[in-house]
């Protein structure tokens, strides 16, 4: 099992990273956008057990419904709690840049800025994560 460990932008929140993610991907959700202040995110989804905080004691954020961890010393948002699941959603900008390799784009209704690329593009989710697989068409 592969282990690596990876930090927030100022060092004050570690985090141990315990296998590989099960999806990686951008998301364009509305909440998303409001909390990042970005048009997508990137994310790795890994189960909850798989992303353990070794140092610091991270902030939770909830803007609408999900709780969010971050950085209460540098703000960087660390990974969302989807609890439901049993999973985390890393921020894929914490990891190192060849680590992160999107599969498809979710959320794709709530895109304020289309991302054209040879990637997969859902209305909401793929199948696998309880969507209906339906595709929008840039």
């Amino acid at each position: 099992m592969k282990i690596s460990e990876i930090q927030c932008h100022c060092g004050a929140i570690k985090i141990k990273l315990s296998g590989g993610p099960i999806a990686q991907f951008y998301c364009h959700c509305d909440d998303c956008q409001a909390v990042h202040a970005a048009a997508y995110v990137p994310v790795a989804l890994y189960p909850a057990q798989a992303i353990e905080v070794i140092k610091g004691v991270p902030t939770e954020t909830v803007l609408r419904t999900t709780p969010r961890m971050r950085c209460p010393t540098c703000g960087t948002f660390l990974f969302s709690e989807l609890t439901n699941f049993g999973l985390r959603s890393l921020s894929a900008s914490l990891l190192p840049r060849d680590e992160f390799k999107p599969q498809f784009h979710v959320q794709c209704q709530y895109a304020v800025l289309p991302v054209k690329d040879e990637l997969p593009h859902f209305k909401a989710f793929p199948a696998k994560f309880g969507g209906s697989d339906e595709m929008v068409d840039w």
